[in-house]
């Protein structure tokens, strides 16, 4: 099959060698691993659908993949498949200020979408810490979020339409320039669905004018739990701001000793909240979240004077994850959600169960919207894997109970999959599989992510157990 890939891209667009593949192994979440039978790095639209076809034809699994920065193995390789790299397809193919529209191929990174539009006055809005390498096709199919998705929502709030190669090869174009296209809402469907239905080789994303103020403020305390009182104070007085995210003591070390941006010394918990829009709104909130965080015992706050300032604020924040290298050999990043006023609670909960498990769990979220990001630390060298992996699991264990979900931002993939019967009955799972189905039947398209475990097209939710449409009396859904 490499002969005739090369055919398709060139033989300088297919990776054979076993150690130049072992490269491609594992997105960001590097616990799980698959070293692919072939790597191939399509550079247009047609070559992605002559790969797409071939596997059809051969009936050879296949699995999209940007830059590697997803942290749920989503992006995990098939040990027999073809991993179709879409880092070379980095074209803006349209820029259109004036509809607050831009065109670009998956394998453009998320901050070259605002570097093309922001001396215009523009920009994207979906931030993930790792814009700066991360790829709107990758962004797509996890529904990827990021700091300011509190007031500015997810990747699916900002992409009109999609060009995509379904799994059998053909082409077919989803959404459009409009807000809204009539007919079923498919790119809601596809944005979110972790590449198991197929390929997106255009997208169309919408961009937003920059705001008139922007204001960034520091803000630390003595404990979370006092951190958490002030984001559900802010929220409950009905201002929305941009973004709330929360460190605790360990994550500010780790970040303090990696990039040095200056949080204050032996903080139990710091937030940083920013707010943005017009600037007279943006004046009168600030003072009362300045006030609302006095009121619930903040230690000190500080405000960004100048965008150098607000970078620097941000670099400690972005910096989080990596930094970790600094205080633990390995960690384990969670990424769970729960109700805003459950956050004392969760986080009490989290650090009683690393105690008993004799681990320390660094906490570093999106505090406004209740996306935990909990890094379990662990050295793999003193059997703390196994250990580490079922605190990890317990965790979205306690965001469930407390009326949560397993994934915020970074997605199921191969990483969550044994937690979706936790959150969804069976017939639940059927129904999502039916989609994935009339996409996909012969389940060639990203297989083994999402769902618990295999399921053919056509399935019954379980052995002998009647499709609920049948036990309604509808008849057969088959």
């Amino acid at each position: 099959m490499a002969r005739q890939l090369a055919a398709i891209v060139g033989q300088g667009g297919v990776v054979a060698d076993l150690e130049a593949r072992r490269t491609y192994e594992s997105d960001a979440l590097v616990r799980h691993r698959a070293i692919p039978g072939l790597v191939v790095l399509p550079e247009t639209l047609e070559q992605v659908r002559a790969i797409v076809t071939l596997c059809h034809q051969r009936g050879v699994p296949f699995v999209a993949r940007g830059a590697g920065t997803g942290l749920s193995a989503g992006a995990l390789p098939v040990e027999d498949g073809v991993l179709i790299v879409l880092s070379r397809m980095r074209r803006i193919l349209d820029v259109d200020v004036e509809n607050q529209r831009v065109v670009v191929e998956p394998g453009v990174t998320n901050l070259a979408v605002t570097h093309a539009v922001g001396g215009q006055g523009y920009y994207y809005a979906p931030d993930p810490s790792s814009q700066v390498v991360c790829t709107v096709g990758g962004n797509v199919a996890e529904n990827s979020g990021g700091a300011h998705c509190l007031k500015y929502g997810f990747t699916t709030h900002h992409v009109l339409g999609l060009e995509v190669v379904l799994p059998d090869g053909s082409l077919v174009h989803l959404g459009g320039e409009a807000l809204d296209t009539p007919g079923y809402d498919l790119v809601g469907a596809f944005v979110g669905s972790e590449g198991t239905l197929g390929i997106a080789t255009k997208i169309t994303l919408r961009i937003l004018r920059r705001p008139e103020r922007v204001e960034t403020l520091l803000a630390s305390f003595e404990s979370t739990d006092a951190a958490g009182e002030a984001v559900s104070a802010v929220i409950g007085a009905g201002i929305v701001p941009a973004a709330v995210e929360m460190m605790d003591a360990l994550s500010i070390q780790a970040t303090e000793a990696a990039v040095h941006p200056g949080y204050p010394a032996g903080a139990g918990a710091i937030l940083i909240v920013e707010l943005d829009g017009p600037a007279a709104e943006v004046a009168a909130q600030f003072e009362e979240v300045e006030r609302l965080c006095r009121a619930v015992g903040c230690r000190e706050i500080r405000i960004a004077r100048d965008d150098v300032e607000r970078a620097l604020l941000w670099k400690g924040r972005r910096s989080a994850f990596a930094a970790m290298a600094r205080v633990s050999p390995n960690y384990y990043v969670q990424d769970g959600v729960i109700p805003r006023t459950a956050l004392p609670r969760v986080l009490r909960r989290i650090a009683e169960l690393a105690a008993a498990a004799g681990l320390r769990v660094a906490n570093v979220f999106h505090a406004g919207d209740g996306n935990l990001h909990p890094l379990v630390l662990y050295d793999a060298g003193e059997g703390e894997t196994e250990r580490a992996e079922e605190l990890a699991g317990r965790i979205l264990e306690i965001c469930l109970e407390h009326g949560g979900s397993i994934t915020g931002e970074h997605g199921v993939g191969a990483d969550k999959k044994a937690a979706m019967p936790k959150m969804f009955l069976a017939a639940d799972l059927h129904a999502m599989n039916l989609l994935r189905c009339a996409f996909d039947p012969a389940g060639l398209c990203n297989p083994g992510k999402l769902f618990p475990t295999p399921r053919l097209c056509g399935e019954r939710p379980g052995p002998g157990r009647p499709h609920p449409l049948e036990q309604a009396g509808l008849g057969s859904v088959f």
